[in-house]
């Protein structure tokens, strides 16, 4: 997919290759026009002497040649002209791609960052509820603990006080019995 950001420089680089095109046009129909001056001349003046001849074709062959290095010289400063926009449409797109990278390593490293906050976050409230867990676990398991010697000094209690009954009860028998 092409962004507007390169289609604007291909736009732009279209636009100075039609402008080089279009002074190289120009530059040949001027030529055109002096070559074709120079034949008209040529026409007018037929019957002038054979040296003024020579000399008019002189002069429109060295016009000619003038003209054909112009021409060549307007198709190198288009080469030219074309090769610079080139280069700055590179180095728009590299400059447009470096910041790309570097917004995106930037973002990735804020969504890193909070990351590893709410990480962090959630770590300390684990470690808070395991904390509160753990203590409610040991307050429970003291209570059992303290409930079940309650229970057994209560057992034991009744045990000892049935014993006694018990031992009283033989030995009242057996006092009866022995007297």
């Amino acid at each position: 997919m092409v962004e507007p950001k390169g289609k604007a420089k291909k736009a732009s680089v279209e636009v100075e290759e039609e402008t080089v095109q279009e002074e190289t046009v120009q530059l040949v129909e001027q030529v055109q026009e002096q070559v074709e001056e120079v034949a008209i001349e040529t026409e007018e003046k037929a019957a002038r002497p054979l040296d003024e001849v020579l000399g008019q074709a002189e002069r429109a062959y060295a016009a000619y040649m003038e003209a054909e290095r112009q021409v060549a010289s307007a198709y190198k400063e288009n080469e030219r002209q074309i090769a610079k926009a080139y280069k700055r449409a590179e180095q728009q797109s590299k400059n447009t791609c470096d910041e790309d990278i570097r917004q995106a390593l930037r973002t990735r490293d804020e969504v890193v960052t909070q990351a590893l906050k709410t990480r962090d976050e959630a770590v300390a409230q684990a470690e808070k509820a395991f904390k509160k867990v753990k203590e409610q676990a040991e307050r429970g398991c003291e209570a059992s603990v303290e409930e079940g010697w309650q229970k057994r000094e209560e057992a034991a209690g009744q045990a000892w006080q049935l014993r006694e009954e018990t031992i009283e009860q033989a030995w009242s028998i057996y006092s009866k019995l022995v007297r």
